[in-house]
């Protein structure tokens, strides 16, 4: 159906040439918008109902297991999850630490709630099949737990800014029990707040996929991060800080670079460092993290992502 409608504006109504520059952008372009926006409609649809069964304390008291490395699998488990960017992860991030999830558990969850979640998951089904989902997930989480089992050795508690201890825990009075009605109610209100918030991120992103599509070269990508460079990896992860999106707004840029023949693993890193080591989210996270332990954070992951890079890279 997607295909038929971008197919029929392209080439039917707009009468543009097959194989064109501008043709093959636009078709692109009116392609992956509504396929897109669909598939994030539906996925948080179903994942807002789930959240309606995970109310904050009981999230927390989950968190707070004996063995610490528990913590940090459930906390990446949990960013999947979770909201789409750091900025409105830090809340719960900070709701954790005062709650006394330990900081290395709570770190883990901070690097997966922007670097996977679910609508990316789906989108990444949808778009390139199962294995590149899967490992999309698997080297996400996996980023995650090391870097917060490594963060959390270090203990580096006192490079948390002491305000985050200061705030008055939230009090966990008796939950009353949601009819499906009120469920279904939260369901629509989260999608439509969900939506307003990255509607556009996912649009310029899918603008910047089509323009890549359909003017630029093989030859220009694969230059600097194709198959024969051994620093494509790193470059990718160096062009991919200075941007800010979401996961589900990086989706179409990879699913154009892929297919201009850059290798999974790089365009994987690239992924990963735009939503999880941007400048935006160096940002606002050093209101709540002291330089050392920033430094720190940023440091793991962007080693870990050059390291899932170059092994899938290797891989596939």
């Amino acid at each position: 159906m997607f295909k038929w409608f971008a197919d029929l504006i392209t080439y039917e109504l707009l009468k543009l040439p097959k194989g064109a520059h501008l043709s093959e952008s636009l078709n692109f372009f009116l392609y992956d918008i509504p396929k897109i926006y669909f598939l994030l409609i539906v996925v948080v649809f179903f994942v807002a109902i789930i959240r309606t069964f995970l109310p904050p304390e009981r999230i927390r008291k989950m968190l707070s297991h004996k063995r610490e490395f528990i913590g940090n699998i459930l906390a990446a488990g949990l960013g999947i999850f979770t909201p789409f960017c750091t900025c409105s992860a830090i809340p719960l991030f900070i709701g954790m630490l005062e709650s006394g999830v330990p900081l290395g558990v709570t770190m883990s969850f901070l690097v997966s709630s922007p670097t996977v979640n679910e609508v990316a998951l789906i989108l990444l089904w949808g778009l390139f099949g199962w294995q590149v989902a899967l490992t999309y997930i698997v080297s996400g989480l996996t980023i995650a737990v090391v870097s917060g089992l490594f963060i959390g050795s270090l203990k580096m508690e006192k490079e948390v800014e002491a305000f985050v201890f200061q705030v008055k825990p939230v009090k966990a009075d008796g939950h009353e029990k949601l009819t499906w009605k009120d469920r279904l109610e939260y369901a629509v209100e989260y999608v439509k707040e969900i939506f307003s918030q990255v509607w556009l991120y996912v649009m310029l992103g899918v603008g910047l996929g089509a323009l890549i599509h359909g003017y630029v070269p093989v030859e220009f990508v694969t230059q600097y991060a194709g198959r024969g460079n051994p620093f494509a990896v790193l470059i990718a992860v160096v062009i991919g800080v200075p941007l800010y999106s979401n996961a589900a707004g990086t989706i179409p840029v990879v699913q154009a670079l892929i297919g201009k023949g850059l290798q999974l693993g790089t365009t994987l890193a690239f992924m990963m460092a735009v939503t999880a080591l941007s400048l935006p989210e160096f940002i606002i996270l050093r209101k709540v993290l002291k330089p050392k332990l920033l430094l720190t954070f940023f440091g793991t992951v962007a080693l870990g992502v050059i390291i899932i890079g170059y092994l899938f890279n290797y891989i596939f």
